[in-house]
């Protein structure tokens, strides 16, 4: 008879990106080097929160709020590759994706209204944003909110710390975006804001899945269509699956927006959306899985 030992796991928590961050790291057996791995992925996560913060008062974003339209403010070189990201999803979804309506989540009372900063122009859209190469410049004052889409590249982030540490098999779960590491299989539960018999289970190899629904804001709406600034649908629910946590987070807004007309905009990034209505049931988008 032959004994196997429990694959020895290492999991922690901290509170970053406005949820509960948890990164497990499994089968490793040096104790002090995962947890060095993982110290080093929380502050990859840290950066992330530090710089694309809405809230924070000294975030790349911030200093961009107080700036005189116009001026040229110099941002973290991640800051620029999420708007990199941001701006090129919104030019091929004609403005669906749109990280200038940090205005009307304000007025909705879902985002704190930012202090010292310019008054927003309402005329001010994604296109009123200008990259150079070591910072940006912004032509309408607006309000930016990289929310998800900077989490995603959060949990990006922390996945290659993980992997630059050695680390063969790990998830990195900051609540609604997840990255796994190894091919698994990974059991994801999608807990759609249904009754249990609605839950739905994928299994992963290395990749990244994020879910965004409108059922937990059913009296002021979340998800919000850039070209109309009205709610998605609230009663789907979105789960995308692909390579990048930074994608897979701003898709799931693009399908819950344009439903199966979003099919091109997925394949596009090799992802695919798993999209549930009000009944329970599923329709599978994009780049379907071989």
């Amino acid at each position: 008879m032959s004994l196997s030992l429990p694959t020895p796991t290492v999991e922690r928590a901290r509170p970053l990106l406005g949820t509960t961050v948890v990164i497990r790291v499994e089968g490793e057996d040096d104790p002090a080097h995962v947890h060095a791995a993982i110290s080093d992925a929380f502050a990859a996560i840290a950066h992330v929160h530090q710089t694309m913060s809405f809230h924070e008062p000294t975030s790349d974003l911030s200093r961009l709020h107080r700036a005189p339209v116009g001026t040229r403010v110099g941002v973290s070189e991640g800051t620029l590759a999420v708007l990199r990201e941001a701006l090129a999803l919104a030019d091929m979804t004609d403005g669906v994706f749109d990280v200038t309506v940090g205005a009307q989540l304000v007025r909705r009372g879902l985002l704190p209204t930012p202090k010292e900063s310019c008054a927003p122009d309402a005329s001010a859209t994604w296109r009123d944003i200008e990259l150079l190469d070591d910072g940006v410049r912004l032509h309408r004052s607006m309000w930016i909110d990289l929310g998800g889409i900077a989490k995603g590249y959060a949990v990006d982030q922390a996945a290659m710390a993980l992997r630059a540490a050695g680390m063969a098999h790990a998830c990195v779960d900051a609540g609604g975006d997840l990255r796994t590491i190894g091919q698994g299989p990974h059991r994801i539960a999608i807990d759609s804001g249904l009754p249990a018999d609605h839950i739905a289970v994928i299994e992963l190899g290395e990749a990244a899945v994020a879910t965004s629904t409108g059922r937990a804001f059913d009296y002021q709406g979340a998800h919000l269509d850039g070209r109309t600034g009205l709610d998605c649908v609230r009663d789907q629910c979105a789960s995308v699956v692909s390579a990048r946590c930074i994608h897979a987070d701003a898709l799931t807004k693009v399908a819950l927006a344009l439903g199966e007309a979003s099919a091109p905009f997925l394949r596009h990034y090799g992802a695919t959306a798993h999209l549930q209505d009000g009944t329970g049931r599923w329709t599978v988008l994009g780049e379907l899985p071989s």
